[in-house]
């Protein structure tokens, strides 16, 4: 390969968190449209659930994970909203992903979870703050 595995390796931790930002910025698109019909065409009607909760955990969840706070509990909390997304609305209509148009909301749960286990990478206030849990990631 034309990239040695020892720079592959120093820029890993911070691929981690250009992935957590990216995924934070493109989730967070799904709480501002339930709330300001921003960037897209807010729904009709919002029940409390799933729609206000959904759209809670989407808006706090993703501004947490941009800015790496709090990101292993936020990213637990949004895998597990995903999770749910999934099987309660998209596996009834078909059990393949692509037929019922759940594929990103798996992609969504896992890469999630990915998060939760990694942690936020460097650039992160929990990485600043030197939380606990990323001292421990480290480890």
């Amino acid at each position: 390969m034309f990239i040695s595995e020892a720079a592959l390796a120093r820029w890993a931790p911070r691929m981690l968190s250009v992935l957590r930002i990216v995924v934070a910025l493109l989730y967070l698109q799904h709480g501002l449209t339930k709330f300001f019909g921003f960037p897209g065409p807010a729904p009709a009607a919002l029940p409390f659930f799933p729609g206000i909760l959904g759209g809670l955990i989407e808006t706090i969840g993703s501004i947490l994970l941009l800015i790496g706070l709090f990101t292993r509990p936020a990213a637990f909390i949004m895998s597990g909203e995903m999770a749910i997304a999934y099987w309660c609305a998209h596996f009834p209509r078909n059990p393949f992903p692509y037929n019922n148009g759940g594929g990103l909301a798996v992609l969504y749960c896992f890469v999630f979870l990915y998060i939760v286990f990694a942690g936020p990478g460097p650039w992160s206030l929990d990485a600043s703050r030197g939380s606990a849990s990323h001292r421990r990631a480290l480890t």
